[in-house]
């Protein structure tokens, strides 16, 4: 037998159109003849899956792996390091234009770092009585009742009336959150960005047609509030206004009186009368969250700090927020079957992210001794929302914005049931009141 070569085993290569099936023992492979084309004989033809399995295993342990450069997370082969960045899901791609680094963000003070802050669970009573005057003090004069605007569009009819959909599909539909927007002869665009990063007036569709803008959105989470509230009111209106490009609009009446109007449009003059248009239209946001807001990106620093409040201020109210909904017992709530299930699945307050489970937070009134009542441990949450939320009032009242808070559903079907609405101030519709 001819032997020109070694095998993994220290003995020479099958004969040419011999089986390639190596017999143990006795130490040599044997000797059948096999087929054309063929590796094994028929007797051996079972073992050829074991046997390309055992050499791929020593190619692969001859091979070194190394870290992926572009995330640690997995493994590459080295050899095949060039090939693998080409198309690694963590490799950087192209931004699209409508992406500028951290344009909603807000400025970074760096003179409030917060790198000294401890867990509302290690403040003492004394810090978090003090706290909770700092709180009362700051919100006297608020309006804690909020108008109930629980509204439902007929559209909605059939679908809350059909049995098929069950308590998850009617509760977002109470909501009404329409998910449909891919319609006939419509133009809808999806677009993948953090909100942090997004410049509406670089998006091809808004700066082509000039539309106005109205920015909706469903339990928009803490800090996107901010971010959206930025990226519409200064990113987008500001910019447009700056270039003088004001996207269309329905038509509002200046100051001139309708009999003036009449009388240029006689005259053939209806061209030279001025539009006010505005960028944008309408903001409607149900929010949220408030404990997972941030002081950089906070649009209400200026009340805040008018208030004769801080960084540090915000901080431990945003946290004392989840009391709102976090953790509570005993309460009218827990009467109801939906509630206690709903409650169940709270996330750090939030039972709209109930994919997520629920669990108690260093921030929440079981983790710590308390000197409050479950009940007044709720009403500060509300009144730390409540206070949070007034800064954005003040924040869109400055930009020209006549905003406003409401109930837009019943507590039962979900807990973050405000919402904020804004309209510009020369709109037609009635001015509504913070």
């Amino acid at each position: 037998m001819a032997a020109s070569a070694l095998t993994p085993h220290g003995t020479a290569f099958p004969e040419e159109g011999r089986c390639g099936y190596f017999v143990e023992k006795k130490k040599r492979f044997c000797r059948m003849v096999v087929a054309a084309g063929k590796r094994f004989c028929g007797e051996h033809a079972g073992a050829s899956e074991v046997w390309y399995r055992l050499t791929l295993s020593r190619e692969e342990n001859a091979r070194k792996r190394i870290l992926c450069p572009l995330d640690p997370k997995h493994t590459v082969y080295e050899d095949q390091l060039a090939k693998h960045l080409k198309k690694c899901n963590s490799r950087e791609k192209p931004k699209p234009d409508f992406f500028i680094q951290d344009i909603n963000a807000g400025l970074k003070d760096e003179t409030e770092i917060l790198d000294q802050l401890v867990p509302i669970s290690s403040l003492s009573e004394e810090q978090l009585e003090n706290l909770i005057k700092k709180l009362r003090k700051a919100s006297e004069g608020l309006n804690c009742t909020l108008k109930d605007q629980i509204m439902s569009h007929p559209a909605l009819h059939d679908a809350l009336n059909d049995p098929k959909n069950g308590d998850s599909a009617a509760k977002h539909l109470k909501q009404q959150v329409d998910g449909k927007h891919r319609k006939k002869n419509s133009v809808f665009e999806r677009l993948q960005i953090d909100i942090q990063h997004l410049c509406l007036n670089k998006i091809p569709l808004l700066s082509k047609e000039k539309l106005p803008v109205v920015g909706i959105g469903k339990h928009l989470c803490g800090v996107a509030t901010d971010l959206a509230l930025r990226c519409l009111v200064e990113t987008y209106a500001a910019s447009c206004e700056e270039r003088n490009e004001e996207p269309l609009a329905k038509r509002i009446k200046n100051d001139k009186t309708g009999k003036e109007i009449n009388t240029l449009a006689k005259e053939g003059n209806e061209k030279s009368i001025p539009e006010k248009r505005t960028p944008v239209a309408g903001i409607v946001i149900a929010l949220c969250c408030h404990h997972r807001c941030d002081w950089r990106h906070y649009v209400g620093k200026e009340y805040f700090r008018a208030l004769g409040l801080g960084a540090v201020d915000f901080h431990y109210f945003q946290r004392m927020s989840s009391w709102a909904t976090c953790g509570m017992r005993k309460t009218t709530l827990e009467a109801s079957n939906i509630a206690t299930k709903r409650r169940d699945k709270h996330n750090d307050g939030c039972e709209e992210h109930d994919d997520e489970g629920y669990r108690i937070t260093d921030d929440s009134p079981e983790s710590f001794p308390g000197f409050l009542t479950v009940e007044e441990k709720k009403k500060i949450g509300h009144l730390c929302k409540l206070l949070i939320d007034q800064g954005r009032i003040k924040y869109l009242q400055q930009k020209g914005f006549s905003p406003a808070l409401q109930y837009y559903i019943d507590p039962l079907v979900s807990l973050e049931n405000v919402l904020l609405t804004a309209l510009p101030n020369h709109s037609s519709s009635p001015e509504t009141s913070a």
